[in-house]
C-alpha cells in the first residue's frame, strides 16, 4: 500500500528554520513529479514547490521563492523542503504528493510560525 508520510513540521520564530520531509513507502518517488502543497486556517490550498523527476528541475512558487528549496533523495525515497528565513505567512499544513497516473497524498504536518 502507497504511502507518504510528513515530519519535521513545529513551532519556530520569525527568521527560523525548518526542514520537512516526506517518506514514501510503497511508491517510488523517482518516478513521480514531486509537489509540497500548503494551507492555512481560512484558506485555500496552495502550491509551494515542485519537483519533476523527468530533468531534476524544480519550481517555487512565488511566495516561497529564495527561501525554500525542495530536494530528493531516490536512494531514501525521501523528499525534503528546507525552508528558511520564515515568515508568519508561511503557517500552514503542508502536504507532499507524488502525482502521476494516480496521486498519492501525505496526511500532512503543521508549521507554525509566530513570536
Amino acid at each position: 500500500q502507497a504511502q507518504l508520510v510528513e515530519s519535521g513540521g513545529g513551532s519556530v520564530l520569525p527568521g527560523g528554520s525548518l526542514i520537512l520531509s516526506c517518506a514514501a513507502s510503497g511508491v517510488t518517488l523517482g518516478r513521480y513529479t514531486i509537489l509540497w502543497f500548503r494551507q492555512a486556517p481560512g484558506n485555500e490550498r496552495e502550491g509551494v514547490s515542485c519537483f519533476s523527476t523527468y530533468d531534476d528541475s524544480t519550481y517555487y512558487w512565488d511566495s516561497v521563492k529564495g527561501r525554500f528549496t525542495i530536494s530528493l533523495d531516490n536512494d531514501k525515497n525521501t523528499v525534503w523542503l528546507q525552508m528558511n528565513s520564515l515568515k508568519s505567512e508561511d503557517t500552514a499544513v503542508y502536504y507532499c504528493t507524488a502525482a502521476g497516473a494516480v496521486d498519492y497524498w501525505g496526511q500532512g504536518t503543521q508549521v507554525t510560525v509566530s513570536s
